[in-house]
């Protein structure tokens, strides 16, 4: 289990949500105008809650969502337009 300073240290940014929980994310810059946002929801306690990627194309746009925890669900392509 990670501290709220190991969590604050680790992704940067961070946010409280509706239900008391903390919502952290981190983003990291990829090729081609691509990146990933690594998202962890947390609770009071800072309990990982849920634990997702999500990919981004040069148009800002979601092209893919990995939710790992929980459960790990792998890779889930994100039709664009």
């Amino acid at each position: 289990m990670a501290t709220r300073l190991a969590n604050e240290k680790k992704f940067k940014q961070w946010k409280e949500v509706e239900n008391g929980n903390r919502l952290y994310w981190r983003k990291v810059e990829g090729k081609r105008g691509w990146y990933a946002l690594y998202n962890k929801e947390v609770d009071a306690s800072e309990n990982t809650v849920r634990l997702w990627q999500e990919i981004y194309n040069e148009k800002n746009e979601v092209v893919e969502i990995h939710h790992k925890y929980p459960v790990d669900t792998g890779h889930q392509k994100i039709k664009t337009t």
